[in-house]
């Protein structure tokens, strides 16, 4: 892990935006992704209560896909697609996970989700880690595929090797190091794992948002 890269990151990015996040550009930056409201809804629509109807924590799921800024629109279209003439078993299943991922065994829930949006095939790191991140905003981690690369070359993460299918082994050592490497940053560019994330995107020359 190449912590000296992150300071010279921090400093580059504290020089240009002194007050991080709440600087004014990135903050409306923030606004177009509405973070407070989607992580209102994601806690609505998932809340446990829901879990003993599948068909409503499925509706949720197609609802928070299609609001999320985060998920590019090809996907968007597709993941409805396929919810809209999921058996009830499958809706069952997908509500499990999410209920796991959510509310309890991270892992099963993880490979639960998966398990549904593969047969459909659907497995795609945006679609699998929307959600949770959304539930959880400062623990749980959303993967885009060329963040994810770059920040692992260019930061010298030690996990296992990128593959565009999901998987829990790296998902959790990606996540774990992202954790890691948002503590050592000044509070003002962790507000939460998706501003982390944006921060070390621009680090890589990705422009102020991806």
């Amino acid at each position: 892990m190449d912590l000296d890269r992150l300071a010279r990151a921090q400093e580059a990015f504290l020089q240009r935006f002194p007050e991080g996040f709440e600087h004014p550009t990135m903050a409306a930056m923030a606004k177009k992704h509405r973070m407070p409201r989607m992580t209102e809804l994601a806690r609505e629509r998932f809340a446990k209560a829901n879990f003993r109807d599948p068909d409503v924590i499925v509706a949720g799921f197609a609802e928070l896909i299609s609001k999320a800024t985060v998920v590019s629109l090809f996907e968007k279209p597709r993941l409805r697609d396929f919810v809209a003439v999921l058996l009830p078993a499958d809706k069952k299943r997908l509500a499990g996970g999410l209920r796991d991922w959510l509310h309890g065994d991270r892992r099963a829930g993880f490979e639960g989700v998966l398990e549904v949006l593969a047969a459909g095939r659907l497995a795609k790191w945006s679609l699998q880690t929307a959600v949770p991140m959304y539930y959880h905003p400062t623990t749980e981690v959303f993967l885009k595929p060329t963040t994810v690369k770059g920040v692992i070359e260019t930061f010298g993460l030690d996990v296992p090797p990128y593959r565009a299918t999901p998987s829990w082994e790296f998902y959790e050592a990606y996540r774990a190091a992202i954790l890691d490497l948002q503590a050592r940053v000044h509070p003002s560019l962790r507000p939460g794992t998706a501003a982390f994330c944006a921060f070390l995107w621009m680090s890589l020359g990705g422009g102020e948002a991806e």
